[in-house]
């Protein structure tokens, strides 16, 4: 039940990609992007737990969600190629890499940034062993024998017609989200296997630094431009079902919002990265042992610094349900410091509530529009939350998005090497070299997507388990699942190519089903 929270309040999941198909991205997706990875069962870089939501799986995704989803021989000797921070070079904004590059003089031959076959050994091996563990740590942390139900029967507890609505609302969406999703893998192909990346940027003027930054915007601002018109179509599709509420301009600023919060961690990242290629001849040690601190760092920060640009939190009033969901807390053994109403209605329906942060930071958060759910249904959404907290979810996801992070980090050194030939580039510290290098994230990313997701159906299962367990009501379960599914739209019949690269989260028909296997085994009367 429990989906990645956005830093816009949005998330990735059924409660947003069927409920309030979000256009927007924002900090997850950037961190989950520069890193390669995504956190299995918890938001990439986020503390906040998975959000809870619709009915289950992501079978069908916002334009912005499914969009982001060789033997090189050594460059021959030159002699006394220019430094690539020189005076000149800097001032000329690119133009003497680029004649030094066509000339074959200085090509890769700057000992910074560039590599040699024995140094991509070593980076190899490296990744090598870096994999096995990232393999080893989320086998042994992945619930895989998690309870199941069976073949799901989504005509036993939906009508025809809730059937069709959320058939014909997937088909509706799925246009607009497939061509954005081509649109950003063509881009990203274009920007990794041809020069057009370092033709665009090579007007750009000033220090190295700068022009890193300055590329990364005009790259961003690029691909968003070919991209907004199909989050205005994927919008509109929103207000015709009736699960967005916003006008143009509080849709408008929370996309350029997380847009900016997206585009200031990739400059941050990609900064550093080429301020230490330019220093560090292997300079994967310590890009490795960056990006791994960082995304621990900005796991603790997500939901003090992030979470607030894009909802209002209010301390949920005194009264019955805050005081049963801090007892269910308790009883649970889950430390929580508060919980929090979030002002979700003022852009969405769907409904939806998360656990997030560590320690002193963790509180529950409530939609607002959930609220409006009976209180037994509301506990039992909490009560999945919990469940990701008690298990250290996001502990344990936050644990392989560093590492994927880390990872991430050293395959840049053992394949851009090879590859800067196809876009025309120095080194890794060309700033021209910023396309494709995003490029190479969001494929990266595109590719992790499956595997990731196939783990977090698993958490999530886990989770459905842990609250029939910790509320033994598998009736309030499956009026809950029923509530979620037909409030959000989710799609109850999920296309299994959508349900295998996008869906985090069981369908609604599999956990009722999970929920009346649980009661089976539990001698509850079956619902």
């Amino acid at each position: 039940m429990s989906e990645r929270q956005h830093p816009d309040g949005r998330e990735t999941d059924r409660a947003e990609a069927e409920g309030a198909k979000d256009g927007t991205r924002a900090a997850e997706e950037a961190l989950a992007t520069v890193g390669a990875t995504h956190p299995p069962g918890a938001p990439a870089g986020g503390g906040a737990q998975d959000a809870e939501a619709a009915g289950g799986q992501e079978g069908a995704r916002t334009p912005d969600e499914k969009a982001a989803a060789g033997g090189a021989q050594a460059d021959p000797p030159a002699s006394d190629p220019p430094a690539l921070d020189s005076p000149a070079s800097d001032a000329d904004g690119g133009k003497a890499d680029v004649q030094r590059l066509t000339s074959g003089k200085g090509a890769g031959m700057d000992e910074r940034g560039t590599t040699t076959p024995a140094l991509r050994r070593q980076a190899a091996l490296a990744l090598v062993l870096l994999g096995i563990v990232i393999i080893a740590v989320a086998a042994f942390t992945t619930p895989w024998d998690v309870l199941t139900g069976g073949p799901p029967d989504p005509a036993r507890d939906f009508t025809a017609a809730q059937i069709a609505k959320g058939e014909a609302f997937d088909a509706a969406t799925s246009l607009p989200s497939y061509l954005s999703l081509a649109l950003t893998l063509i881009s990203a192909g274009v920007l990794v296997a041809t020069p057009f990346g370092a033709k665009v940027l090579a007007w750009l003027r000033g220090p190295w630094w700068l022009r890193v930054i300055l590329g990364t915007v005009v790259i961003t601002a690029i691909i968003e431009a070919l991209r907004w018109p199909l989050g205005v179509w994927f919008e509109t599709i929103l207000r015709e079902y009736g699960l967005s509420t916003q006008d143009w301009a509080g849709w408008t600023a929370d996309r350029l919002k997380s847009l900016g919060v997206e585009t200031f961690l990739l400059c941050l990242m990609l900064v550093v990265l080429v301020a230490l290629a330019r220093k560090v001849r292997r300079w994967w040690i310590p890009a490795a042992a960056g990006a791994f601190a960082f995304t621990v760092a900005a796991s603790f920060a997500y939901p003090v610094i992030f979470e607030p640009l894009f909802n209002d939190f209010t301390p949920m009033p005194q009264g019955t349900l805050r005081t049963n969901l801090l007892d269910m807390a308790a009883r649970d053994g889950v430390p929580v410091e508060d919980v929090l109403v979030a002002d979700a209605s003022r852009r969405t329906t769907a409904l939806n509530a998360y656990v997030s942060g560590f320690g002193a930071t963790r509180r529950i958060v409530v939609y607002d529009t959930l609220l409006q759910a009976p209180q037994k249904e509301v506990e039992l959404v909490v009560a999945h939350e919990l469940g990701h907290a008690k298990y250290d979810d996001v502990l344990h996801g936050t644990l392989i998005g560093a590492l994927g992070s880390a990872f991430g980090a050293i395959l840049l050194y053992v394949i851009f090497d090879p590859l800067r030939r196809r876009t025309k580039v120095i080194s890794i510290t060309d700033p021209r070299a910023v396309g494709a290098l995003m490029g190479l994230m969001t494929i990266g990313g595109f590719l992790l997507g499956p595997v990731t997701n196939l783990i977090s159906r698993h958490i999530e299962a886990r989770a459905d388990v842990h609250a029939l367990d910790l509320t033994r009501d598998p009736a309030t379960f499956i009026a809950m699942q029923k509530r979620l599914a037909t409030t959000n739209i989710s799609d109850l019949t999920p296309n299994a190519v959508e349900y295998v690269l996008y869906a985090s989260h069981p369908s609604s028909p599999e956990r009722i089903a999970m929920a009346r296997a649980w009661a089976r085994l539990n001698g509850v009367p079956l619902p």
